[in-house]
């Protein structure tokens, strides 16, 4: 869904706010709507002349990694499932502009006050970062929690909790 919504909306940004770099006021100046486009990383992080294909790389190991820590998440665990889903699509949307234009990643929503703006960016990137910051608060709740309940392990010396997925040597099976 998040990806759908991503296209669609660029798609609408190219064919309504062309051309590029006018900015069209929605709410004052604090919310504008700008076509642009990011051949480079977030914030127009630039890796050199060969961003556009390292950040295709870069976004394809990321896809990796989230698979992985997908197949290792409960069915029951809905919260993380979100976040992963939210990085995974916004993270394919921009993939999939990298790859189609050398020009890079349509761009639009532009927020700040006057000449105080803050980089333009789409619903991809702001999928990632929702889905970023939810993931590590559910992951910084659980290491706190782990950390808590084997700190008050009755009787010495706590027993660190198993890795995702596998059973500890002296359980049985």
């Amino acid at each position: 869904m998040t990806v759908l919504v991503d296209l669609v909306s660029k798609k609408m940004a190219v064919n309504r706010l062309s051309p590029a770099y006018v900015a069209h006021n929605i709410v004052d100046d604090i919310l504008r709507f700008t076509l642009a486009y990011n051949p480079e990383g977030a914030m127009s992080f630039s890796l050199g002349p060969s961003s556009r294909w390292w950040f295709v790389l870069l976004s394809i190991g990321t896809l990796f990694v989230l698979l992985y820590m997908y197949r290792q998440t409960p069915r029951d665990d809905r919260l993380q499932i979100a976040s992963i889903a939210l990085i995974c699509g916004g993270a394919v949307g921009n993939l999939l502009d990298r790859i189609k234009s050398p020009r890079g990643v349509v761009d639009f929503i532009d927020i700040g006050i006057g000449s105080h703006r803050f980089w333009t960016f789409n619903l991809a990137d702001l999928a990632v970062t929702l889905g970023t910051v939810l993931l590590t608060w559910i992951l910084c709740i659980r290491a706190a929690r782990d950390e808590h309940s084997m700190a008050t392990v009755p009787g010495g010396s706590p027993t660190p909790a198993p890795a995702l997925g596998r059973t500890r040597i002296d359980e049985p099976n």
